[in-house]
């Protein structure tokens, strides 16, 4: 399932390092875009390919250039760049604002915003910030859990025990909770997923037998995080005694795929008396290893190899 995001000018200045100069009453204007616009070059006149979408950031080059313009040309340029659906005017490193922008932001209702952060800085947190609110999210069916800082996605059959054996790692202090039943999934680049709850579900785990718990009233602080990178999914399949056609070396080389991004996929059996907890946690803990360098799979062939190769001496000083 996708998602649509809603971020609003009130959302940027609440996580990133902004004060509003003018326009505490147009903050609920929406950003659609995630992208920042710096409008040295439109500060000359050229508009043809003039973003208005997007939040347009000023700095030293910007206003220092501004101040050599004539004020009936920043009048002009300045109206121009204040469209219906520009977001918000930004000036950074408590620059002093040209009036001509605040005259032209007041005429279309746009809020101009300050930071005494230097621009550089200031763009780089707010591209994170509308990167992430903004990218196309799909939402999967699992739990996500942080093991010891490796995001794993829990995925599998209603009911097979993915919350329970999430809440025995949270009890047993291994694992921290990001959400239960719904992830919402984005992209943070080419190459990184990161997970989410959606707001509804945050800090609460559906436990069948006993309902909802509020992980963090229960648990404290320390068991939940609002989002991790996912690293691994562990997908619970149920097994029996004629079924066993699993992957015993786990080198099979299985993804999960979502969002044009392929990250490791395990399949675990989930068979009765087995602790599904204690096989996830070493789950993780053997991908960590893996990533450290250490592969047990290359150590078990390396000592199949050398036991052969004795063998083969053995047999032939004997023959």
């Amino acid at each position: 399932m996708d998602e649509q995001q809603n971020v609003t000018v009130r959302d940027l200045v609440q996580n990133t390092a902004l004060r509003v100069v003018w326009g505490e009453d147009h903050l609920e204007r929406p950003i659609t875009v995630p992208d920042i616009a710096r409008p040295g070059l439109q500060l000359t006149g050229f508009l043809d390919y003039f973003e208005p979408r997007r939040v347009q950031l000023y700095g030293v080059n910007e206003t220092e250039y501004a101040k050599t313009m004539t004020r009936e040309h920043k009048t002009i340029v300045f109206k121009k760049m204040a469209s219906e659906t520009t977001p918000a005017f930004v000036i950074s490193t408590n620059l002093k604002i040209p009036e001509e922008l605040i005259e032209a932001a007041k005429d279309a209702g746009i809020p101009v915003l300050t930071s005494s952060l230097t621009s550089s800085r200031l763009l780089s947190n707010m591209t994170y910030y509308l990167g992430a609110q903004l990218s196309e999210r799909k939402s999967v069916h699992g739990v996500l859990i942080d093991i010891n800082g490796i995001g794993v996605l829990l995925t599998g059959d209603p009911g097979i025990g993915k919350t329970e054996a999430a809440l025995e790692l949270i009890q047993q202090g291994k694992a921290r909770l990001i959400a239960d039943d719904r992830v919402d999934i984005y992209a943070e680049d080419e190459q990184r997923l990161v997970g989410a709850p959606p707001e509804v579900l945050a800090n609460l785990m559906e436990v069948r037998g006993i309902g909802i718990i509020d992980v963090l009233k229960t648990y404290g602080a320390a068991t939940i995080r609002d989002h991790t990178t996912i690293v691994l999914n562990i997908d619970l399949k149920r097994s029996n005694e004629k079924v066993q056609n699993f992957d015993r070396l786990g080198d099979d080389g299985a993804n999960f795929k979502i969002l044009g991004i392929e990250i490791p996929k395990m399949e675990l059996p989930v068979t009765s008396g087995r602790n599904t907890a204690s096989v996830i946690d070493a789950a993780a803990l053997k991908y960590r290893t893996e990533r450290m360098g250490f592969d047990a799979l290359s150590t078990l062939e390396q000592r199949q190899t050398k036991l052969i190769k004795e063998n083969e001496i053995h047999d032939q000083a004997n023959t």
